[in-house]
């Protein structure tokens, strides 16, 4: 199955993707990590990708369909995946639903996760990253272990700069302006299912495996 985790950032998409893609039986997509791997190996994208992000701009959507685009021809992700983060723009939607339509695939299902602003300001305030993996914890509701990063050992699980308050607000700005209006083309393309995304990680998890039942 091909399946797309949407939401505004905080809503919980990469902390259900994992046990999601599992059950699924395919691999996580998220851009953030396609973006690491093309980094660190030094791919002729990764380096086309750096050098917007080493002057402060945007990589522009035409590059990021270019990496998503590589990582779906991975052999590992001919039976399906799950999208986690993407798409972020409507340019980016369109390409996608172009590009399963091109290649003679289709997107089994979107899960469009609901949370009110109030509740995504609490719970990115609260998050604690691991500096070297990128695990996310929650200081209240998903507390790291005392010694540390549960996934790799790492002592340095800190709270980002960026998830301030005023920055989380901004970003929610952002996400109304430019990403909300992706669900539109999404729903010309495939099934939607619109979920409540608050509650235990465990309950929705829960709605999540019925709506697509899992």
């Amino acid at each position: 199955m091909n399946v797309l985790l949407f939401g505004p950032p905080g809503s919980g998409k990469g902390t259900q993707a994992k046990d999601l893609a599992e059950r699924l039986g395919v691999p996580h997509v998220a851009t953030g990590d396609i973006f690491r791997k093309n980094l660190r190996e030094g791919t002729e994208l990764g380096t086309l990708a750096k050098s917007y992000m080493d002057r402060g701009a945007l990589v522009p959507d035409s590059l990021t369909c270019d990496l998503v685009a590589d990582r779906l021809l991975q052999p590992d992700a001919a039976g399906g995946v799950l999208f986690d983060g993407f798409p972020r723009s409507v340019p980016q939607a369109e390409w996608l639903v172009n590009w399963f339509e091109t290649h003679g695939r289709v997107i089994d299902a979107v899960v469009s996760l609901a949370v009110p602003d109030a509740a995504i300001v609490e719970r990115i305030s609260g998050r604690r990253t691991c500096t070297k993996c990128g695990a996310t914890y929650h200081a209240v509701h998903n507390p790291p272990p005392a010694a540390g990063c549960s996934t790799c050992g790492s002592t340095e699980v800190v709270q980002r700069k960026d998830d301030s308050e005023a920055v989380v607000q901004s970003r929610l700005d952002v996400y109304a302006r430019e990403t909300a209006p992706v669900l539109g083309v999404l729903r010309g393309a495939a099934t939607v299912h619109d979920l409540d995304g608050t509650g235990d990680i465990s309950v929705v998890k829960a709605r999540i495996f019925a709506a697509l039942a899992l």
